[in-house]
């Protein structure tokens, strides 16, 4: 069995050097250990401020422009909102500034930097995918946590039940999940034993790459869509979604992560090609954020998006995540110097269509600041 891609995730590196203050220098050592060790990313340079920001926390989220501009391997993430925390709108104009900032240091590179970072509501603890993965304060001191993939797997079984109706589909990619799981489990229990360290997870989602054949965009069009982004899309989507969850939960003892399907427009050759027809438009790929596995993933826009813009796509999905209980994210990258095209990023991190928007100003909604209230049904306790 392929691993496509090595990654290791660290505690949040705003806790560490809290009273250190060298956050700059730890990202450094941080990106020459991944490469030492022959890791595709590593993870980690985040901080979790859901619900309000030390001081410290407040410089550290400034620090992560120069961060990522100075490094190669490593992804950051912030963790902006939960469902027992409401969302915390000071953080969220931080982020557009932040996203700004970095795609403008990044500039010479379509603004790479951007591609590494992501914001969450109701960030895990264990999730092996990047760029969001961090080494939650929760877990064991070393964790193995398995990512599977195989969309392609899914599509191949799918185009062998042509006149099959959506129950037959269903039971189909249930048992397709469920051998691709297991193989997971498997690779996760001898890595661990190899390593020497804890099994943690097995992660459910359906990770696509730009490969011709590992869309979960064409698992979508084979169910019976024209392309992905036509009426039928968010329906098609929680089908496939619900039955990865129901048949891979068997097949592991341990299941975790985001565990869902990833709709990264610039790393599914179908989501982008949809784009490129102008059949996927950013507020339909926001419908199936309420069912995907995270959110608003790889997604290009123009670089003269005004950073309060930014602030408010994130609010959005925050609110989405928040509201429904589930994660949420948002990658976008607003590519310096241009406003239409497509730009190449190469590798899993593929090529991203730049996508229109709707600029009408947010400004005084995000320039209010304070915090969004979690929703009532949230207090359980």
């Amino acid at each position: 069995m392929p691993i496509v891609n090595k990654r290791i995730s660290v505690t949040p590196v705003s806790l560490v050097t809290a009273r250190t203050g060298n956050s700059i220098e730890v990202a450094k050592v941080l990106d020459k250990c991944a490469q030492e060790v022959g890791v595709d990313f590593i993870g980690g340079y985040s901080a979790l401020v859901q619900k309000g920001m030390t001081d410290f926390e407040k410089e550290f989220l400034y620090t992560i422009p120069q961060a990522l501009a100075q490094t190669q391997r490593l992804c950051s993430s912030v963790n902006v909102a939960s469902t027992k925390t409401g969302i915390n709108m000071d953080a969220v104009k931080i982020m557009g500034e932040i996203i700004k900032e970095t795609a403008y240091l990044t500039r010479e590179q379509d603004s790479i930097g951007c591609a590494k970072f992501v914001v969450f509501a109701n960030a895990v603890e264990d999730n092996p995918f990047m760029a969001g993965a961090f080494h939650g304060v929760g877990e064991a001191d070393t964790v193995i946590n398995v990512g599977v993939s195989g969309p392609g797997v899914v599509k191949v079984a799918l185009e062998k039940i042509k006149d099959g109706d959506l129950t037959e589909i269903a039971e189909t990619v249930k048992k397709v999940a469920y051998k691709i799981t297991r193989v997971g489990q498997m690779v996760a229990q001898e890595a661990s034993k190899r390593l020497n360290a804890n099994f943690g997870i097995i992660d459910l989602s359906l990770a696509p790459t730009p490969v011709m054949g590992d869309s979960v965009g064409h698992i979508l069009e084979e169910m019976g869509l024209e392309t992905v982004g036509a009426y039928g899309t968010t329906a098609c989507l929680a089908l496939l979604n619900d039955a990865v969850k129901k048949g891979g939960i068997m097949a592991s003892s341990h299941v975790g992560g985001l565990s869902g399907a990833f709709i990264p427009v610039s790393e599914d050759i179908g989501m982008i090609n949809a784009v490129n027809k102008g059949c996927l438009k950013l507020e339909k790929l926001e419908a199936m954020t309420a069912i995907c596995s995270v959110g608003l993933d790889m997604v290009a826009v123009g670089g003269d998006t005004p950073a309060d813009v930014l602030s408010a796509m994130i609010a959005d999905e925050c609110a989405i995540g928040v509201v429904n209980n589930k994660t949420t994210a948002v990658r976008v990258i607003p590519v310096y110097g241009k406003n239409s095209g497509s730009v190449s990023f190469g590798g899993l991190l593929g090529t991203a269509p730049i996508m229109p928007i709707n600029t009408t100003s947010p400004s005084k909604f995000i320039s209010r600041g304070g915090r969004i209230p979690a929703p009532v049904w949230a207090n359980k306790n």
